[in-house]
């Protein structure tokens, strides 16, 4: 029996769970909310260790033939492509209920709107049937929309909520058409047919432009990255633990999924094109960030510049490149996301997430200033992190293509050095600023339980990537294969 439906089905049991529960029980719902999403991600390990590496098909593949007789093409699978990205899922949800354990209001709430958030997201991943890949890809936004537009931190935190909600929605209606057309002239939405369906070069140009329009709203490129530090400053820290750790890589994972496999000639076609788009973010949010005064929107901002160096790697159309895209989009989802759980734990002590606010931090907090020392350097790719290998992969795959492409990512690797280098020098080294900061507390059990699994993904994949790299490998060198 496949083991995929239960993924999909655990976290739903979860909710179903914490509904039944009176609304005093506040510790039993959060017991069996972080039950629930334990459970989910001992199942995932169990399909990791059932998931056999050396083939490109979709594995344990199952489907609902009850929901077949009324036209609903419920079919989930998995390959090299999805699978670590369902590992991560799995993973990061517990750590975003575990950053909201301390919660005053609405913990009910949050924990639903968690469980749900993370069924509906690996419904994404799973999926093989288009229409329902755009089913889960859209029903997503609703449990986010929800956690930024009430648990959010500051005043503005409906404004944000609105501008990413509206923002992903408008991206994807296009995507939905496309969809529309692709059914029209393949006559089948499985993706594995279409795998064997020849869709006409000026129809692929068409789907590619709703798919690239959908997919680079959500990852974000620039300019469709508007909404994104907009969100990550009003989030709460669970919010943008998710949404640095598996939101931004949704729209990635959609060019691998469905751009590349279904539309190659049109891929060929638009690379330069995307190539160009990735340079330019890479280079102008890293000149962004090195302004940026909020601490959120330092590491939001330097997302959009890691999400450039991804789409560049994609688009270079090489297996290395591809390789090195999907490895950084984890190995991001690891240092991004333990990135803002130190913010957020500064934020929980001293309100304000200001750099001029700070300084000194080693001095009153040293496990605190040694773990963001750590995750500043993993986070511009230093050797023998996470980082490290997926930037380098890329600009080798950007390298074989073009010199232009390898020195244009490099640049936006050191420009990366200088904005992390500077904002860990401000709060970190230094005096303390002691008439703007009056409590000094190291991070405690719970905050360390959060990071300790993130730190031990950034050190382990960047010593033993082949961890990463070997079961992927068979999945994208079929993909390559067949754009070519």
């Amino acid at each position: 029996m496949s083991l995929l439906p239960l993924l999909l089905l655990l976290p739903l049991l979860g909710v179903g769970g914490i509904l039944l529960l009176p609304a005093d029980r506040v510790e039993t719902q959060k017991i069996v909310g972080l039950g629930a999403s334990c459970a989910t991600l001992l199942v995932s390990l169990g399909v990791y260790l059932q998931f056999n590496s050396a083939t490109p098909k979709y594995q344990m593949v199952s489907s609902v033939p009850y929901l077949q007789e009324y036209g609903i093409n419920f079919i989930l699978g998995v390959d090299g492509i999805s699978i670590f990205l369902v590992l991560l899922t799995t993973l990061l949800v517990p750590l975003c209920l575990l950053a909201g354990w301390t919660l005053t209001y609405g913990v009910k709430d949050y924990f639903i709107a968690f469980l749900a958030l993370e069924s509906l997201t690996l419904g994404v991943f799973l999926s093989l049937d288009l229409f329902m890949f755009y089913i889960f890809f859209e029903a997503v936004l609703i449990p986010m929309y929800v956690i930024i537009g009430v648990w959010g931190s500051r005043s503005r935190k409906i404004q944000a909520a609105y501008m990413f909600f509206l923002y992903t929605l408008a991206g994807s209606v296009l995507m939905l058409l496309a969809l529309v057309l692709i059914a029209t002239e393949a006559g089948t939405t499985d993706l594995t047919a279409l795998a064997n369906c020849e869709i006409s070069f000026e129809r692929q140009i068409l789907v590619w432009i709703a798919f690239f329009v959908a997919f680079g709203v959500k990852i974000p490129m620039v300019p469709m990255h508007v909404w994104l530090p907009e969100a990550h400053v009003e989030a709460p820290t669970g919010g943008s633990v998710f949404l640095a750790g598996i939101m931004l890589k949704l729209g990635g994972y959609g060019f691998l999924r469905l751009s590349l496999p279904l539309l190659p000639d049109a891929c060929v076609y638009f690379s330069p094109l995307v190539c160009t788009l990735s340079l330019a973010a890479i280079v102008y949010t890293s000149l962004t960030t090195i302004r940026q005064i909020d601490l959120k929107k330092i590491i939001a901002y330097s997302s959009v510049a890691h999400m450039g160096v991804v789409t560049l790697g994609i688009f270079s159309l090489t297996q290395t490149g591809i390789e090195g895209a999907l490895f950084l989009m984890l190995g991001h989802g690891f240092v991004s996301s333990a990135l803002f759980v130190m913010i957020g734990a500064l934020y929980d002590r001293y309100k304000t997430r200001l750099v001029h606010y700070y300084g000194g931090l080693v001095l009153t907090m040293p496990l605190f200033g040694a773990i963001f020392v750590f995750l500043s350097m993993a986070n511009i790719g230093l050797p023998g992190t996470v980082s490290f290998v997926g930037e380098f992969l890329v600009l080798c795959g950007c390298f074989s293509v073009s010199s232009v492409l390898a020195f244009g990512g490099a640049l936006g690797m050191i420009l990366g050095g200088a904005y992390q280098l500077w904002v860990c020098n401000r709060i970190i080294f230094g005096l303390p600023k002691t008439w703007a900061l009056t409590a000094h507390a190291d991070i405690n059990r719970r905050e360390l339980a959060l990071l300790l699994p993130l730190l031990v993904g950034a050190v382990f994949f960047g010593i033993y990537p082949d961890a990463l790299l070997n079961p992927m490998h068979a999945s994208l060198a079929h993909l390559v294969a067949h754009l070519f």
